[in-house]
């Protein structure tokens, strides 16, 4: 089946037009807003967002963003490389009709003139799995757990690099929330908690990661979230509260 379709990039000027790129969050939102603060912000590193649209459709049906591999949000060494943070496509009726491979070719167009293109993917939930990235050329370099760093090299050179082999998670103490405004689903879920720890008098420590520097040495592979109690990571990406209350119901007595 053939689809007429447009790309669109998302940018400072055009972002009110094209609400898709905040992530299923409704415009009314207050998260909306802190999303759309972050990518402003990100746009000055290079940051892109692009989004696939269907003749026909009104939403976007495929979303990808990404940015050069030094401005990351996540525990990699890519300088050099553009890095893919999210890449989405919507309803089972366009699945396996190549529009991830169309998003993918954008990001490769743009980064023609770097070593390469990388990105973290996962067995997982909230991140991309590895078959579409591995039918269209790229490898896997390293895992960790149930993730794994996919590369695809336009020249030889050193390859990109997880940071989270030698990390020692002894020094957190207690309850510590690590998150990022990245993904406006772990925002509002900051906020949602709230009333939940102080009903149940807890009190963590709640620490926001506010650069790529500071997300790219963050504990676990999805990086811009991070559940840690006493040195364990209970949750290592976002999370309902329904489940943050059983974690916690489990884990801390």
């Amino acid at each position: 089946m053939t689809f007429l379709s447009r790309i669109v990039e998302v940018t400072a000027e055009n972002l009110p037009e094209h609400p898709g790129a905040i992530c299923f969050i409704n415009p009314k939102n207050e998260y909306f807003k802190i999303k759309t603060n972050w990518m402003l912000e990100q746009f000055k590193n290079g940051l892109k967002i692009k989004l696939l649209y269907l003749e026909g459709e009104k939403s976007p049906k495929g979303f990808i963003e990404f940015v050069p591999g030094e401005y990351c949000w996540r525990p990699v060494d890519a300088r050099g490389y553009m890095f893919i943070h999210c890449l989405w496509t919507y309803d089972k009726k366009y699945q396996h009709q190549g529009l991830g491979k169309m998003l993918i070719s954008e990001v490769e167009k743009d980064a023609s003139r770097m070593k390469g293109v990388a990105i973290l993917v996962s067995n997982g939930s909230f991140m991309a799995d590895s078959r579409i990235f591995l039918k269209n050329g790229y490898r896997i370099t390293e895992t960790s757990g149930k993730d794994q760093l996919l590369v695809k090299q336009f020249v030889n050179g050193p390859l990109p690099a997880l940071n989270i082999s030698g990390n020692d998670l002894s020094g957190y103490k207690g309850l510590t929330i690590i998150y990022s405004k990245q993904c406006p689903w772990v925002a509002r879920f900051i906020e949602e908690v709230k009333p939940i720890m102080e009903k149940r008098k807890l009190t963590p420590e709640i620490i926001e990661i506010g650069t790529p520097a500071e997300a790219q040495k963050v504990p676990s592979a999805y990086g811009i979230f991070n559940l840690i109690y006493n040195g364990k990571i209970l949750a290592d990406r976002y999370i309902s509260t329904t489940r943050f209350v059983n974690i916690i119901s489990k884990e801390i007595k």
